[in-house]
């Protein structure tokens, strides 16, 4: 008896699921994704309100976009097309790249916040993905962990690791420091 055949979805079934259905397609697959917790809304707003603030004071193209936020990549799988993804928080300095349905290309800067049910995804499948896109900078926001770790693509830099007290420079700006000490992410 031959094995069942692996079914390959596309953006359009993306669009087709219910409605507030959070999900994200990636090599032809869906993932589904949990709301998220308070801790990891605030964490995300944290980081949102010190970059658009930075963003806003330095002027320049730069905008941030928190999750849900479309970003189209192309997929490598054979017959894939596009992947969707949902990162927490997107910056994006070419604004060729948006249109009404979210980010077209890889976004400058992509932070996602570990949730229970995404540490394999953030840690590794979108590692590779955003790698691969061309994403200049990415970070992994780990609440469990009170740990950030900082991967700098632009630059092919090995990943740093911070803790939740620690000053990062954020790369893609240089004179951007986010202090997580005073940002309070643990709250």
């Amino acid at each position: 008896m031959p094995l069942p055949e692996k079914r390959i979805y596309t953006i359009e079934d993306i669009y087709n699921l219910p409605e507030g259905t959070r999900a994200e397609l990636i090599d032809g697959q869906i993932y589904y994704m949990a709301p998220p917790s308070t801790l990891h809304q605030r964490i995300s707003f944290a980081l949102s309100r010190a970059i658009a603030d930075h963003i806003d004071r330095q002027g320049g193209p730069c905008e941030v976009f928190p999750a849900p936020f479309a970003v189209f990549l192309q997929s490598d799988a054979p017959g894939c097309g596009e992947n969707y993804l949902e990162p927490d928080l997107s910056i994006i300095c070419d604004p060729e790249k948006i249109d009404e349905k979210g980010c077209h290309g890889a976004p400058d800067w992509i932070i996602e916040i570990v949730s229970p049910g995404s540490k394999r995804q953030d840690y590794y499948t979108k590692l590779a993905l955003y790698r691969a896109a061309g994403v200049r900078e990415y970070w992994i926001v780990d609440p469990a962990r009170h740990a950030v770790i900082v991967y700098d693509m632009e630059h092919d830099e090995g990943p740093a690791l911070y803790t939740f007290a620690d000053q990062i420079t954020v790369n893609i700006f240089g004179d951007l420091r986010l202090d997580l000490g005073k940002l309070n992410l643990t709250m």
